[in-house]
């Protein structure tokens, strides 16, 4: 299903939401890499009518590549994809849901010496849910139970 123009908005919102709450994972390790920072920036002025898609896909892309330049450090790393997928929502909208999913494992793997990884994955997978708007939540997140 292809999300209208509304739901489109709503999607990236929900993706910036979710890479904005596990962004700290990347700053701490890397604090002078804002490229994952500028995606999300870049999602949230998209989904504002202040950026057009291609300037909202070139962050991504810059978010990815601080990715692979984390590559060391697996939390930071998904972190920055999930930035990465935040601000190609504006692309197409079937990204969100990979943002959704790198923020979980972002915290999973950041989070898992005080919770364990699965503890970790399920309560940022239940954050998620209550900031999507109930009529997307199919759209956008795994059938319950999936990471």
């Amino acid at each position: 299903m292809k999300p209208d123009t509304a739901d489109h908005r709503a999607l990236a919102h929900w993706a910036a939401d979710c890479a904005e709450h596990v962004l700290p994972l990347f700053e701490r390790t890397f604090p002078e890499d804002h490229r994952p920072r500028r995606a999300i920036e870049a999602a949230r002025a998209w989904e504002r009518g202040e950026l057009v898609m291609g300037e909202a896909r070139a962050a991504a892309f810059a978010a990815h590549a601080a990715a692979r330049d984390a590559s060391a450090h697996a939390a930071a790393c998904a972190a920055a994809r999930a930035a990465g997928h935040a601000a190609a929502t504006a692309h197409v909208a079937s990204h969100a849901p990979h943002a959704a999913t790198y923020a979980a494992t972002a915290a999973a793997l950041g989070l898992s010496e005080a919770h364990g990884a699965a503890e970790a994955t399920t309560r940022e997978r239940a954050w998620q849910r209550q900031q999507l708007p109930e009529h997307l939540q199919s759209v956008a997140l795994p059938i319950r139970g999936n990471p």
